[in-house]
């Protein structure tokens, strides 16, 4: 699954002072802690991704170490890594 295909989750949030776009992106980073079902049940409920979606994240952070796995507005990007860290995900949002 390449970018493209993951834009189901991408939102833009716009800055309406100076109307520039301001993506914000959630990386999850990998930890030796969680099953990969722990995982992907998190990431169907912080991204409303299907199971085939959230096992692919999963195991690009497991791979990889990390994974950008949503890309939108501050506010959701929150929204989205507090769901995450229910369960002690390691995450951080980056602009």
């Amino acid at each position: 699954m390449d970018q493209e295909q993951t834009s189901y989750n991408e939102e833009t949030e716009i800055d309406e002072s100076v109307g520039t776009k301001l993506p914000f992106r959630v990386i999850l980073y990998n930890d030796d802690w969680h099953s990969f079902d722990e995982v992907i049940t998190q990431l169907i409920k912080a991204i409303n991704c299907s199971y085939e979606e959230g096992r692919f994240f999963a195991f690009e952070v497991h791979i990889k170490g990390q994974a950008n796995v949503f890309t939108g507005g501050l506010n959701r990007c929150l929204k989205v890594t507090s769901i995450l860290e229910e369960i002690a995900l390691h995450t951080q949002i980056l602009s």
